[in-house]
């Protein structure tokens, strides 16, 4: 039974970028929050504002061109926004951990794995370098690298991309962090890989009951993994439910166009996938009305006029939509 207290809320967040063609408006208002030893799995096509909205938390975002505009994001009794960069230090891997996407542009080329693992432990925890090459290495083995005692001091070139994520993953979980943000850490991999990757998530978060945002464009991967999920479209989460309601009943067009994109398999003949018409939204203006209307099949004038709101409806399900309004 997972837990009904909240580790992380979220409130209103909005970043923006500025760029030569003028403001990028990446995230326009996202609400949510994140339960004790949850999973809450973001998905949407790229450019929708996941990462963008995860890295705002944490401030990783280049700043210029990135700027944070408004929100709150609550954390340990405390606004991660409001925080200097010297405080959030002290947060960024020891009490929330970061995967991101690419393993090979985040790891630094010209530093053992056994440096990259052992300095935040001994930043944040204060271990000393003996205790903390013991722990990197039982890490290492926790994520599955043959022989880690050997290979901790090799460097991140003498790994495989699958290899390399693991000692992300490693790297993340080294100082037993509240929450695990995975910015999707299986894309780049092939199907195997990603497939052992997702089981070493699994297992490490019952062994660690750390709570968890896996940020993906899979629907797939989420379907088998969250407790619930967050759908975004156009820098707004557009429908939010439980894993099992969301994928049972979607109220969303957007969300029920991105799961009839996925295979299904029924008899011994496939069914023809879909595809969702149209082009992701420019961002370039801020949106004053749904920024999915000139895609959906469903669209009235309303939803060319104004920008719906994300109410909570029933069974926990919460929905940004005018053509679907119950």
């Amino acid at each position: 039974m997972l837990s009904q207290t909240s580790i992380l809320k979220v409130e209103n967040i909005v970043t923006r970028f500025r760029t030569q063609e003028g403001q990028v408006h990446a995230v326009n208002g996202i609400s949510f929050d994140l339960k004790k030893g949850e999973l809450l799995g973001v998905v949407g096509e790229s450019g929708s504002g996941k990462s963008v909205t995860m890295m705002s938390l944490l401030k990783l975002l280049p700043m210029p061109p990135a700027e944070i505009v408004s929100g709150e994001a609550n954390f340990d009794g405390h606004d991660l926004l409001k925080m200097d960069l010297e405080e959030l230090r002290k947060i960024r891997g020891g009490k929330i951990g970061f995967i991101f996407q690419d393993p090979m542009t985040s790891l630094n080329p010209v530093l053992t794995i056994e440096y990259q693992l052992i300095e935040p432990m001994r930043e944040h925890l204060g271990m000393n370098r003996s205790d903390a090459r013991r722990r990197a290495i039982e890490l290492l083995e926790m994520v599955g690298i043959p022989e880690a005692k050997n290979r901790i001091n090799d460097f991140p070139h003498h790994f495989s991309g699958g290899m390399r994520q693991r000692v992300m993953i490693a790297i993340a979980l080294a100082c037993n962090p509240q929450i695990l943000i995975a910015d999707e850490p299986t894309t780049a991999l092939d199907v195997t890989i990603q497939a052992q990757i997702l089981e070493i998530i699994k297992r490490l978060r019952k062994e660690l009951g750390m709570a968890i945002i896996w940020i993906t464009h899979d629907l797939g991967v989420v379907a088998g993994m969250a407790d619930r999920v967050a759908v975004m479209y156009g820098g707004n989460i557009v429908e939010e439910a439980p894993v099992f309601e969301l994928y049972s009943n979607p109220k969303h067009p957007y969300t029920q166009g991105l799961l009839k994109t996925l295979p299904n398999m029924k008899g011994k003949r496939a069914e023809r996938l879909e595809s969702i018409n149209g082009q992701p939204p420019s961002l370039h203006q801020k949106p004053v009305s749904c920024s999915f209307a000139p895609r959906c099949s469903k669209t009235m004038e309303r939803c060319r006029q104004e920008n719906p709101a994300l109410l909570s409806r029933e069974n926990n399900h919460k929905v940004a939509c005018w053509w679907n309004p119950n």
